[in-house]
């Protein structure tokens, strides 16, 4: 009798019990801080690894990835707790979703193995995406969707794709400084739009 791997529906990828643990765990500060009404979904590729780098951890450190979305939509950290700084992201209306809503197992972290996972839940999260969350834009903060979000249409999305000239805004890539001004500067635009 073989034993079959349980595959996460979160992500796609083997689902062991400390897995299935952190994605709830994760699912669930996420959910304490979800808008009402989701004026843009900050989209990225995966779940970051550490607790501090996700943005809606409980722990009182924001670094990495989390630093970097609360420098885009303009919240500064200085002198705020973690769940004064995460009510103010709630209120501005901003959700960040993953398509892959965990962090990566050591056996998915080769490029092939990433876009195969991504290729293969993007339909499922572009249903939660309209169906669930139902935003007014969306915005990828990685570079990592560019080859899945490429032609794909408003109707699609079920809103509006803010993006830096059909590009994802790299938070995830080298000049993370120069794509936080992007972002910050289309977003803005993107709003003043739809008022």
């Amino acid at each position: 009798m073989t034993n079959p791997t349980l595959l996460c529906d979160g992500c796609g990828q083997a689902a062991s019990a400390e897995h299935v643990t952190r994605r709830l765990r994760r699912l669930e500060w996420m959910t304490r801080y979800r808008p009402v009404h989701v004026g843009t979904v900050l989209l990225g590729a995966y779940s970051p690894d550490a607790e501090s780098d996700f943005l809606y951890a409980e722990t009182v450190e924001t670094t990495g990835e989390a630093a970097r979305v609360l420098a885009a939509v303009g919240i500064s950290p200085e002198r705020k707790t973690k769940e004064g700084v995460l009510s103010e992201f709630q209120r501005g209306g901003f959700l960040l979703g993953y398509v892959l809503e965990c962090p990566l197992e050591p056996e998915s972290r080769s490029e092939a193995a990433v876009a195969a996972l991504l290729k293969a839940r993007m339909p499922a999260f572009l249903a939660r995406l309209r169906r669930s969350f139902q935003p007014k834009r969306v915005a990828s903060i990685s570079s990592k969707l560019d080859p899945f979000l490429a032609g794909l249409t408003e109707k699609d999305l079920g809103c509006a794709l803010v993006s830096d000239g059909g590009k994802s805004f790299a938070l995830d890539g080298p000049s993370a400084d120069k794509e936080i001004e992007k972002l910050r500067e289309a977003h803005a635009a993107a709003r003043a739009a739809g008022r």
